[in-house]
């Protein structure tokens, strides 16, 4: 009797012991999760692509929660997570939907952050979609007119050059250039090796010229700078010359001085012109007297 009970204790406790390893793997396969967890977070999707109510939540690649709600709201999708409440989340969290296998299973991926704010559970925040193959495939698929014509383009480009090569002148010409081309660069070298030493004298010369440029400027500071003084008096006393110039340029011009006047007075020189007349009336009275009968001089001497 005592044996048949110890028998049934046993195949209780191994019964037992049996539906908890069940419930255990039933969970894990169904991503269930018995404690209730502490961070409720609310997402926005353009595209879930796929996701499932019980899909994981991975925080580093760590598992740590699940997808508790998936709904859609004026062509916005909400996505609704429970997060284990050791999750350290910060203001600047970033939150993923990542395929995790080829055949399209899908998960929220978290990144923490690193700001020292934590993150702010009452706002919905924004989720960003990963694009997996099948996204992949539909975008190549929506440029396959453009890959047919560059595939075109391309085949038309490798027939021309095709053409190209064939053409014997043209590569017999190009093997020529580059034959010149060749020499060119061999002569110059043999240029270069022959100047070495001219061209490394000339480079010492021209260091030199510039160390002897720069001691003579340095010695000869105070008397550069002595002639660039004088040179600025000569130039600003040049200046103040031309400028009196200029002013009695206009002022003979205008008539305001006694060359102006002598110059452009009308009147002064119709008197002058009198004047010259009258004495060479004079001067031919004198004449015509000392070739006739002598000077005639009519004087009264005090």
């Amino acid at each position: 009797m005592q044996k048949e009970r110890k028998t049934e204790i046993k195949v209780g406790i191994t019964t037992i012991l049996g539906l908890i390893v069940f419930i255990w793997i039933m969970a894990w396969a169904k991503n269930l999760v018995i404690a209730p967890s502490a961070l409720e977070i609310d997402l926005i999707f353009d595209n879930v692509s796929g996701l499932e109510v019980g899909d994981q939540v991975t925080v580093n690649g760590l598992r740590k929660g699940i997808v508790r709600d998936i709904s859609l709201n004026k062509n916005i999708i909400l996505v609704k997570l429970s997060v284990d409440e050791d999750v350290d989340l910060r203001k600047d969290a970033k939150f993923w939907l990542a395929t995790i296998d080829l055949m399209g299973d899908k998960k929220i991926e978290i990144e923490p952050g690193n700001s020292p704010e934590p993150l702010d559970l009452s706002l919905t925040h924004r989720g960003w979609f990963q694009p997996d193959l099948s996204s992949v495939m539909r975008m190549v698929g929506s440029y396959e007119q453009d890959i047919g014509s560059m595939v075109a383009d391309l085949k038309t480009t490798v027939s021309a050059l095709s053409n190209l090569m064939g053409d014997e002148e043209l590569m017999s010409d190009l093997k020529k250039s580059v034959k010149n081309l060749n020499e060119l660069t061999e002569r110059l070298n043999n240029t270069l090796e022959a100047n070495e030493q001219n061209i490394s004298k000339i480079t010492e010369n021209t260091a030199e010229l510039s160390e002897q440029t720069k001691l003579f400027f340095e010695e000869n500071k105070e008397s550069l700078q002595a002639y660039v003084t004088r040179l600025n008096s000569v130039l600003s006393e040049s200046d103040s010359l031309l400028r009196n110039v200029n002013y009695l340029v206009m002022e003979t011009s205008k008539g305001e001085n006694n060359l102006g006047r002598f110059l452009y007075d009308d009147s002064l020189m119709i008197n002058l012109t009198e004047t010259i007349k009258r004495l060479k009336e004079l001067s031919k009275i004198v004449k015509s007297q000392l070739l006739d009968e002598g000077l005639k001089v009519d004087a009264n001497i005090f």
